[in-house]
């Protein structure tokens, strides 16, 4: 059994090369281009793990009982979105897009071997970040706050800052990186940073 699969990575050799989207970006930047930077490049991960894939791949499970699926992180991530720039900072009174009351899983649940399925969670999840990041450059400080009385983004049950929104959602894409990964090392063996 070999010990290495790095012929399998996304990039040649595993070495950051110049056509890597997630390379280059703004460094040395101030607060906020940092924190958007670090938000970007994990978006891009997410869209580069799951390129060249059908819906097939896109919906296949990890392993019983999960019903983790690339498409169904992809759904989670554009409903995370929503809830967290929309609903919390905007203050919209916008519905969920796959989760409901009785269906608490249903960005896992619905996603489906549909191409229909795959291209409309891209579209959601693209509408969706084009609209936190809109909502990010018109705001005049990271210190505006929008108050969370439910801790639902982990706010412990009270106000939160656009600044904590941007670092809680680097820590979501970063916590579901990992499982983007696996996901993808078990449908095709690529791995890759």
């Amino acid at each position: 059994m070999a010990t290495t699969r790095r012929a399998d990575m996304f990039t040649e050799d595993g070495k950051p090369s110049d056509d890597d989207p997630r390379e280059h970006g703004p460094t040395l930047g101030d607060e906020r281009t940092t924190l958007l930077e670090a938000l970007r490049t994990a978006r891009l991960t997410l869209e580069m793990k799951c390129a060249g894939l059908d819906a097939q791949a896109m919906a296949r499970r990890s392993v019983e009982p999960s019903t983790m699926s690339l498409l169904g992180l992809v759904r989670h991530l554009a409903e995370v979105e929503r809830a967290t720039f929309r609903v919390l900072m905007a203050g919209q009174d916008v519905p969920r897009l796959y989760c409901s009351d009785t269906d608490r899983d249903g960005d896992f649940d619905g996603a489906v071997p549909d191409p229909e399925v795959v291209a409309e969670a891209w579209a959601a999840w693209r509408t969706e970040v084009a609209f936190s990041n809109e909502f990010v450059a018109r705001a005049p400080t990271l210190d505006i706050t929008a108050d969370d009385p439910a801790n639902l983004h982990g706010s412990g049950g009270g106000a939160m800052s656009l600044r904590e929104v941007l670092v809680g959602m680097i820590w979501e894409y970063g916590r579901h990186m990992g499982h983007v990964d696996l996901l993808r090392e078990r449908i095709d063996g690529r791995i890759g940073q």
